[in-house]
């Protein structure tokens, strides 16, 4: 069963709570799939099932929650915390992630909290990376925020929008349409992960360079 189809068969006020739930644990540093779980609920919203402003809101919450948990947890933790996780979680905790996560900070600081909301790695480690680095919690804070709503919300009401236009859309062209927006689609996602890999192996020849 996909994540959609089990989440319609529960109500609408549990989707929201589930939502929250689940972003919420994935910002405190446990990996699940948080933004699969929020597009899925944004689409449902695109067909009357949930309300999206709903959707939004829980998955904001969520995520500045769960983030200042995961602050605090680092905070208290340290740098051993993440040494016990990467011998337990060598796939989302491993010496090379954290080392990167930890390379972010030191570049950017605080934009890193706000901007790791878009990407899968520092969204699980941002909260509690920046705690264990004793970022001032008032910095970590705002960004915590602003990047939660932005990222929730924004998410919310693009999928929403784009699963309204895409409903009305498709009952207005031909299979032929259909298909060459399946063909579209594949071709984009190609290109995304081939700029993706290429931008990855000029991450992975920096260090080598450096040294």
């Amino acid at each position: 069963m996909h994540v959609d189809e089990w989440l319609q068969a529960i109500p609408a006020v549990w989707i929201c709570v589930l939502v929250g739930l689940v972003i919420g644990l994935e910002s405190l540093g446990i990996p699940l799939p948080g933004e699969i779980v929020l597009v899925s609920s944004a689409l449902l919203a695109a067909k009357g099932v949930v309300d999206p402003v709903w959707v939004g809101v829980c998955a904001s919450v969520g995520a500045v929650v769960g983030d200042s948990i995961g602050y605090a947890i680092g905070r208290k933790g340290g740098q051993p915390m993440f040494d016990r996780l990467g011998r337990r979680f060598p796939k989302h905790f491993g010496p090379a992630h954290i080392a990167r996560a930890g390379r972010y900070f030191h570049r950017y600081g605080m934009w890193t909290v706000f901007f790791g909301r878009f990407v899968a790695l520092l969204r699980i480690l941002a909260g509690p990376l920046a705690g264990a680095l004793h970022m001032p919690y008032w910095r970590f804070l705002v960004a915590n925020v602003l990047g939660g709503i932005a990222w929730a919300g924004g998410t919310t009401a693009v999928v929403y929008y784009l699963g309204r236009a895409a409903e009305r859309w498709l009952k207005g062209f031909s299979w032929a349409g259909l298909v060459l927006a399946l063909l579209l689609g594949v071709a984009t996602t190609l290109l995304v992960k081939r700029r993706a890999a290429a931008l990855a192996g000029q991450e992975a020849e920096e260090p080598a360079g450096a040294g």
